[in-house]
C-alpha cells in the first residue's frame, strides 16, 4: 500500500527547491557547452592513436561467427 503525498504537505520542500535549481543549472551547462572547453580532437593524448584500419571488417566476420557458435551450442 502507499502513500499519497500532497505537494504542500512535503516537509522538505526548501531542500527539494535546491535540489531541483542545482540540477536544472547542471543540465543548462551540459546544453550549452562553453567555448573554452578543449577541442578533443587536438587533444595531445589522442595524438598516438590510428584511425580504423583496413582489415576492421574481419573483426566483425570473427564477431558473428563466434555468436553464431554460441548460438548454436546452446541450442543443441
Amino acid at each position: 500500500m502507499g502513500v499519497l503525498v500532497a505537494k504542500e504537505e512535503d516537509d522538505n520542500v526548501s531542500l527539494t527547491n535546491k535540489i531541483n535549481a542545482d540540477l536544472r543549472e547542471k543540465m543548462a551547462k551540459t546544453q550549452n557547452p562553453e567555448e573554452d572547453d578543449p577541442d578533443f580532437e587536438d587533444a595531445e593524448y589522442l595524438a598516438q592513436y590510428k584511425k580504423t584500419g583496413r582489415f576492421t571488417w574481419v573483426w566483425f566476420i570473427l564477431i558473428a561467427l563466434a555468436i553464431a557458435s554460441l548460438t548454436y551450442i546452446i541450442l543443441t
